[in-house]
């Protein structure tokens, strides 16, 4: 703070609008709370912390039989087989649509012209297209696909081809239109296709940070596979369900440690990629 003719002005002009943009938010989570009933005193409870005890001292030793361990074996397969088929769908249905929707791919960039409005229009159907796909969650999906398919991996494989094309579509063509757009522009104004542009004008400087995001989503749909299976998707989701509903924490406790490993994995995964494009 200084002072200027016996006023106290801030040092940072933006200062006060941060402060009241806080407070606004604080005000605003009060009702937030009370509509979800979040009361954090709960897990201070006696009787609740009691019980959450008992149920977290069975997670040591983990479970260790032979049997259990080849049952995690193949489903961490199938989990990870779920998430990396359902990814390759989201790839099939996110990069084109992204293509389509992306701006810096439009020809109409390079300057004033006739296609300006056409283009602008035909863009509308495949971004609605993709708050579809990504509006609807990856569970309500499974849900859906559970009925068509039935039970099993193939419902978990769809649902996440479907959710995450729309979410990798949106991201896919921020990624493009925030990246240096020249040299897209002069390959475009040179009579280039769109293609061309892409693949030689936008793909060199936005590889990594398409690579990256896409290692994380991949970590995601890791996740996701995981949640479906409790919805009949199979894979580890499935076989958290029935050992948290026999309340055996040794092979809960298992089942975490191979999440983890899959999220190590998932980073180790990105870092390499990332060097590899550099």
């Amino acid at each position: 703070m200084r002072s200027a003719g016996g006023r106290w002005i801030p040092e940072d002009p933006a200062a006060l609008p941060r402060l009241a943009l806080t407070v606004l938010m604080v005000v605003l989570l009060v009702p937030g709370f009370r509509l979800t009933e979040f009361d954090p005193g709960l897990l201070f409870d006696p009787h609740n912390r009691l019980i959450m005890g008992r149920f977290m001292g069975t997670f040591l030793p983990f479970a260790t039989a032979p049997d259990f361990l080849r049952l995690i074996l193949k489903a961490t397969l199938v989990t990870l087989a779920m998430a990396t088929t359902g990814m390759a769908i989201a790839l099939l249905i996110g990069c084109p649509l992204a293509l389509l929707v992306a701006r810096s791919l439009s020809v109409s960039r390079i300057g004033p012209g006739r296609g300006r409005l056409l283009g602008s229009v035909l863009r509308v159907p495949p971004r609605l297209l993709l708050m579809v796909f990504r509006s609807i969650p990856e569970i309500v999906w499974a849900l859906l696909f559970v009925r068509a398919v039935g039970l099993g991996p193939a419902a978990g494989v769809l649902a996440i081809g479907v959710a995450y094309g729309g979410m990798l579509g949106k991201v896919y063509a921020e990624i493009l239109e925030s990246g240096d757009a020249r040299p897209a522009a002069a390959l475009l104004a040179a009579g280039a296709g769109r293609f061309s542009a892409f693949l030689y004008g936008l793909w060199p400087v936005a590889l990594p940070e398409l690579l990256s995001y896409s290692v994380y989503r991949w970590e995601c749909a890791v996740r996701a596979s995981v949640i479906m299976g409790f919805v009949g998707a199979g894979g580890l989701g499935q076989q958290m369900d029935v050992s948290m509903r026999m309340l055996n924490g040794g092979e809960v406790s298992s089942i975490l440690l191979v999440f983890l490993m899959l999220v190590m994995l998932a980073d180790g995964l990105s870092a390499l990629l990332r060097r590899l494009a550099a």
